[in-house]
């Protein structure tokens, strides 16, 4: 059989870590495809540059448009990233009939719904398994490998910028600011770091695996967004005192009223594995009501690791490239018509509607009566105490020091209960500074 040929748009770090795999193993995937995948066309701005990465026999445009016209293209990888000319592009070559392989998490959990819908139109696939957690086969094992089971939540790392600095945040004491710098300098950070360190990568991630878990529309408009810019050393270390570890977990739950979509910090308790997932590595944890507790955990990026994602979706094209459209796997795991948001139900949760426990630290006058009026409101409100850790007044603010630091572990409550009580809270007189408040997530 005619070995399928494949278009590219952008060879930065992971087009060329594609090209150079595919070459490398090329007669395995040969064997597991059926037929060979050949790129034969390469489309990036600087021509040179890909030229050197590709060699002579491929031809390189400047124009990825000559690549969607031509005619023996059956599939292409983009690689550009974005939302704006990534989306035309995507829309183009489903409109030509080229099925389309992307990492391109953003434009996928913003504009997949119509995406998706334009390739199921067209009968051509869209796959998308290096969008999430680089090397980590994580869409393939919730659209396959899970497939029997009714999914209940998902939490996962899937940040490896912001793993990072909460490790090294952690190991070393050292507060936002100066990690930042330094993962900048190690190239774990970009120059502008905003999408990874207020969190938006991990919510267009967790946005996608939401919607292919419970079988809804990609709503990243609905996700709670919520970065790690104003942790501090304090509360991890403080956290580490009571057993747990801060992570930026993407979480996303099934409850009764429908979807929980969220992104924040989370007190996650330390004898948990995922508690344990250190440096830039990803790790995702899938809760079912067959299988029990899994964990995904490898590589989130990286030029190799997500090339290995990239062409895995080639080579599940290339065994379904003359499948009946209606034979293959749905985009969302789910049938098209089968949607739940279509149906009227499964909406996702406002934040003040999520039932979740709570760290807590307070800043407070060292005087006799503020524990008690501080849990006086918690009472008042229904909340429920876990834990307290009253710190020595000379342990914060040195000898001599009239301020101290209060710690609550909260039980589980709403969050619009919380967010009416920790402003009650923060009226008192004795209170000194904003209260400090992270959810804690026990994923039992």
């Amino acid at each position: 059989m005619k070995p399928i040929q494949v278009g590219l748009l952008g060879i930065g770090t992971v087009g060329s870590g594609v090209f150079n795999v595919l070459e490398r193993n090329q007669e395995e995937i040969r064997r597991r495809a059926g037929r060979g995948i050949e790129i034969t066309m390469v489309a990036d701005l600087d021509v040179e540059r890909a030229k050197a990465v590709v060699g002579d026999g491929i031809q390189v445009v400047n124009d990825a448009r000559a690549i969607i016209a031509n005619p023996d293209i059956d599939i292409v990888i983009e690689l550009i990233g974005g939302y704006g000319i990534a989306r035309a592009l995507v829309l183009e070559a489903i409109a030509a009939g080229k099925h389309v392989v992307t990492a391109n998490k953003a434009l996928l959990a913003v504009h997949g719904t119509e995406i998706f819908a334009a390739a199921s139109a067209k009968g051509v696939m869209v796959a998308f398994e290096a969008a999430v957690a680089g090397g980590i086969p994580i869409i393939k094992a919730l659209r396959e490998g899970l497939t029997a089971n009714r999914i209940q939540w998902i939490a996962g790392i899937i940040n490896g910028t912001t793993n990072f600095i909460l490790s090294e945040m952690r190991s070393k004491g050292l507060d936002f600011d100066v990690v930042l710098k330094e993962a900048q300098r190690l190239g774990y950070a970009e120059a502008d770091p905003t999408f990874d360190i207020e969190g938006v990568d991990a919510a267009h991630k967790v946005t996608l695996m939401s919607a292919i878990a419970f079988g809804v529309p990609v709503q990243f408009d609905k996700a709670y967004v919520e970065g790690i810019t104003k942790l501090s050393a304090a509360d991890i270390k403080y956290a580490e005192q009571l057993g747990y570890r801060i992570k930026l977990l993407g979480i996303t739950k099934r409850v009764d009223k429908g979807v929980e979509l969220r992104v924040h910090p989370s007190l996650v308790p330390s004898k948990r594995l995922i508690a344990n997932v250190e440096g830039a590595m990803n790790a995702v944890v899938v809760q079912g009501d067959a299988v029990g507790t899994t964990l995904y955990y490898g590589k989130g990026a990286g030029s190799e690791p997500t090339a290995s994602a990239v062409i895995a979706d080639l080579v599940d094209i290339a065994r379904l490239h003359t499948a009946d459209p209606e034979h293959r796997v749905p985009h969302l795991a789910f049938q098209p018509n089968t949607l739940a948001d279509a149906m009227g139900s499964l909406p996702v949760l406002p934040m003040s509607e999520v039932v979740t426990s709570y760290y807590l630290r307070l800043r407070v006058a060292d005087q006799a009566g503020v524990l008690a009026k501080v849990t006086g409101l918690l009472a008042e409100a229904g909340v429920s105490i876990d834990a307290v850790l009253q710190r020595e007044a000379d342990e914060v603010g040195g000898e001599g020091s009239t301020q101290t630091d209060l710690i609550i572990l909260t039980h589980d409550t709403r969050e619009g209960t919380m967010d009416a009580v920790i402003a009650q809270m923060q009226a008192l007189p004795t209170v000194l500074a904003p209260i400090t408040r992270i959810r804690k997530e026990e994923l039992n």
